[in-house]
């Protein structure tokens, strides 16, 4: 089985209780971990896209991902835009620290068995209200760059003979119109794209979702999911 889940935003090192965001984000952690150890097999994988801690530093990170190695299954995680433990230029550094049982794509594939996940963290896009071309024009052109990169690896890995699962942390669409992240994504040929970082239940309710293009998409935020990982959906197995 795949899986999958993202926004943990977890602070076992510097707690940051998160149901200051709400009631139901109350001991989330020790929901997650109970609904992931009824679910998920030793020999499944979890895919995680983004926001897995709030920590500033990757001394302090790790001993969240510590954490979700202790969690049954194989995990691969992508990056969000609070995982500040994690920056591009520090990618080879949080590559040779993880736990045995993590690994991470950044704008790159990985052939995971039944299927090929790749993944980068994406941006806001010029449609989003409140883009400032100032300030998101380039980082939104340097994630394309990325994606394009991992869906060429993608492809290379996949040789048309396996699935492509997307990770993103920003959604692809905005107001159920698709940006040019989307648009890369339906044009690779992917069969799947998981993403997050929406957690207010309005944004929920348009979140694009389903068969588009020919790209199943799935919204995983742990909160829209109920605290628990889900199976990947669009693709065999």
């Amino acid at each position: 089985m795949i899986w999958t889940i993202s926004d943990l935003h977890l602070s076992h090192a510097r707690p940051k209780p998160m149901d200051v965001f709400g009631n139901r984000w109350k001991n989330h952690p020790e929901r997650i971990a109970a609904a992931w150890r009824s679910r998920v097999a030793d020999d499944d994988t979890v895919l995680i896209a983004g926001d897995v801690s709030w920590a500033m530093k990757l001394n302090d990170a790790l001993v969240d991902l510590q954490w979700i190695d202790a969690l049954p299954g194989r995990k691969v995680i992508s990056r969000g835009n609070h995982d500040y433990w994690w920056s591009s230029d520090r990618t080879r550094r949080v590559r040779r620290s993880l736990p045995p049982s993590i690994a991470i794509v950044e704008a790159e594939a990985l052939d995971i068995g039944s299927a090929v996940v790749c993944g980068t963290r994406g941006w806001t896009a010029p449609e989003t209200p409140g883009f400032q071309e100032s300030n998101d024009r380039a980082y939104f052109e340097r994630e394309l760059g990325r994606l394009d990169t991992a869906l060429a690896a993608a492809a290379k890995l996949a040789a048309g003979r396996k699935p492509i699962i997307v990770m993103i942390h920003f959604p692809p669409f905005i107001s159920g119109r698709p940006t040019a992240f989307a648009g890369r994504i339906a044009a690779a040929g992917a069969a799947a794209c998981i993403y997050g970082h929406l957690h207010r239940p309005e944004d929920w309710g348009s979140a694009t979702q389903g068969m588009v293009d020919g790209v199943f998409y799935q919204l995983t935020a742990c909160d829209y999911l109920g605290f628990g990982p889900v199976a990947v959906r669009g693709i065999a197995g």
